[in-house]
């Protein structure tokens, strides 16, 4: 049973951007984001809403420098605990005031003033499951039963948070808006409500098992099926499988992510597996055939009178199959041949004479009368 850390999705993979993107950048792509994704835009979507939550958190950590630095020396651990910025990530109120102006906007230009109902429901947040694979189980594909630990439905409260037989009560401070509006002028300042944190309501008493959370943490296991011809870095998605969501919320979605170690002597190009062959002196000059271990099974090469160091031969549909479709790559086969580093004096002698009926002339010529032909100490 194959084993991993869950976390959560990258900060900078929620905001779309590279890890050394510049401030312009990263307000940029907030901002794009909040727009598509703000609430007053998309009534009764709680998917939106949560992607809205999601990247004004992750601005709210990467705008700021010293939270930045933190996240990307210590990732999500250091806001958690007694993490080196362990705190709100929106301390200082960065991200939540940028989001409250485009709740503004949104709310007076679409909703002509109206004010937004607030809603509990919270989409669960997506997970990530790194899953080591074999070279070969990249190659043939292979089913893997994982176990990962995430949140899940508090069966005592039912997702409520409340105590058995309670119910929460509606927030007095917001009377059950989640916000706080105030009038600037023109506009209309809207506020998370600090009381209730934006659902609306008050749990009074709390449920013993979630400590009013609605969720709990619980082992899960469950079969990932990794298709034959996977890369490194493929993601896999498993919708439903992620964190549950809450007061009634969909959960989030699992991504698998493949990390596939190195094979001792094949590398992959595409589809295409590659590999060397050294052979000696008189292989080359005089041809063989040789036998190569293939991943299906032993294989025959000619080699050819002649041949010249850094030629390629190719064993057709002896490499990856295909993603999704039919038919498998290649498999080329480089020959190197191998001077030898020590002789024995009768190999010197022999050598010698060899050398002695060639009379090859060494005088400098052009790499490109050499045509493909590689350079053997590359």
């Amino acid at each position: 049973m194959a084993t991993a850390n869950v976390t959560k999705i990258d900060f900078y993979e929620i905001l779309g951007v590279s890890r050394t993107a510049t401030d312009q950048e990263l307000k940029a792509s907030y901002r794009k984001l909040a727009m598509q994704h703000h609430p007053d835009r998309n009534p009764d979507n709680p998917e939106a809403e949560e992607k809205f939550k999601e990247c004004s958190e992750a601005y709210g950590v990467l705008s700021d420098a010293e939270k930045r630095a933190a996240y990307d020396r210590y990732g999500h651990a250091a806001f958690q605990g007694g993490g080196p910025g362990a705190g709100s990530p929106f301390q200082g109120g960065n991200a939540q005031d940028l989001g409250d102006i485009f709740g503004d906007l949104f709310g007076e230009m679409f909703n002509m003033g109206g004010q937004r109902k607030s809603s509990r429901v919270q989409r669960g947040r997506d997970l990530r499951f790194d899953l080591t694979l074999e070279f070969e189980e990249a190659v043939f594909g292979k089913e893997k039963e994982v176990t990962i630990r995430r949140p899940e439905t508090c069966s005592e409260c039912m997702g409520s948070g409340a105590a058995k037989g309670k119910a929460p009560v509606t927030c007095t401070q917001c009377q059950g808006r989640g916000q706080m509006r105030m009038q600037q002028g023109f506009f209309s300042v809207a506020r998370t409500c600090p009381t209730c944190q934006g659902t609306g309501t008050i749990v009074q008493d709390a449920c013993k098992m979630c400590s009013g959370q609605t969720v709990v943490q619980r082992e899960h296991t469950i079969q990932v099926k990794v298709p034959a011809g996977v890369e490194q870095d493929t993601r896999i998605r498993y919708q439903g499988e992620g964190e549950a969501g809450k007061f009634g919320g969909p959960p989030g979605d699992l991504y698998v992510v493949l990390n596939v170690k190195p094979h001792k002597f094949f590398e992959r190009d595409g589809d295409d597996l590659h590999c060397l062959m050294p052979i000696s002196f008189p292989q080359a000059a005089l041809g063989t055939e040789l036998e190569i271990e293939t991943l299906y099974g032993r294989e025959t090469i000619k080699i050819p009178e002649g041949t010249q160091s850094g030629k390629e031969f190719k064993l057709r549909d002896k490499g990856v199959p295909h993603l999704s479709e039919r038919g498998r790559g290649d498999l080329i086969v480089e020959v190197r041949v191998k001077t030898p580093a020590k002789l024995s004096k009768v190999q010197r002698d022999l050598l010698k004479q060899l050398e002695e009926t060639m009379g090859v002339e060494n005088t400098p010529a052009s790499r490109g009368i050499f045509g493909k032909v590689k350079d053997m100490f590359s």
